[in-house]
């Protein structure tokens, strides 16, 4: 599937790693630094595993518990949409169709954390310490690997120091020439 198919607009963002490896760490650090710059940013999250964004007790768990398969919390401040597969199909998302979701009017850009397979621009985090392979060796669509260990990266791979934020938000801003993200940005 083409980029431009997905998001014709929006420039769209993946970051792959393998499990323990870092994504959330780093996705919650880098966050402030990009919408500090003045970015509308979304966020399209892959699970693995169940979960539950709902609280059990609250009016809307009982509800969805009760059968009904698609409930809508909203509030002033809040919206969430939560679907049910009752058939229990494990079928697993599409990155194109969770993009349509998404309100182009509030987003500058997309991150996605997981999806590490879809072909999409992706930074990679990786740790050499957790003793997996580069996935850069196999995935022509990493822009850059954000490691702790930039010896461990493959000559001719953009590496980044996953410790500096402000250049990994820097070099997200020259690659979509997005307004705001400089050299210095995060300083």
């Amino acid at each position: 599937m083409n980029v431009s198919m997905i998001s014709p607009t929006i420039p769209l963002l993946g970051f792959a790693a393998w499990s323990g490896a870092g994504k959330t760490t780093l996705l919650k650090r880098l966050l402030p630094v990009l919408r500090g710059a003045g970015l509308q940013l979304a966020l399209i999250k892959h699970a693995h595993h169940d979960f539950d964004v709902d609280q059990p007790g609250k009016d809307s768990y009982v509800l969805r518990k009760a059968g009904a398969g698609q409930v809508l919390v909203a509030s002033s401040r809040r919206l969430a949409l939560m679907v049910e597969d009752p058939e229990g199909q494990a079928i697993e998302p599409v990155l194109a169709d969770l993009v349509q979701r998404l309100d182009p009017a509030r987003t500058d850009l997309i991150l996605v954390e997981g999806f590490k397979r879809e072909p999409i621009p992706k930074i990679e985090i990786h740790r050499p310490g957790l003793g997996k392979a580069l996935l850069c060796i196999d995935d022509p669509h990493i822009i850059a690997v954000a490691t702790d260990r930039p010896e461990a990266v493959p000559p001719g791979v953009r590496v980044l120091p996953l410790d500096d934020v402000g250049a990994i938000a820097a070099f997200i801003g020259g690659y979509f020439n997005l307004p705001g993200l400089s050299a210095d940005a995060g300083s």
